[in-house]
């Protein structure tokens, strides 16, 4: 008995650090995941760097984005952050 009292205080620290850390995070990253396969040509993207791209072709592993007119530029799926929204 004497020993589940002493182990009952870090039992509920890795219940805390689960639910506010571990858990939250685990669902940032298939929401990332989700976003990531949703993509398709003509979305626009921000990219890590911040520049905002539009989605040229979709490959396996990499992305081609138009970054104005005459460039296109080859980018792998961990260099998009997020989808672009215009607030407008």
């Amino acid at each position: 008995m004497e020993i589940i009292t002493q182990l009952l205080p870090f039992v509920f620290l890795m219940l805390i650090m689960y639910f506010v850390i571990i858990r939250p995070q685990q669902n940032e990253v298939k929401a990332k995941k989700a976003m990531l396969e949703a993509l398709k040509k003509g979305d626009k993207v921000i990219t890590n760097g911040g520049f905002i791209v539009v989605i040229h072709k979709v490959e396996e592993n990499f992305f081609s984005v138009k970054m104005n007119d005459d460039t296109i530029v080859k980018m792998t799926r961990d260099a998009i952050s997020k989808k672009y929204e215009s607030e407008a």
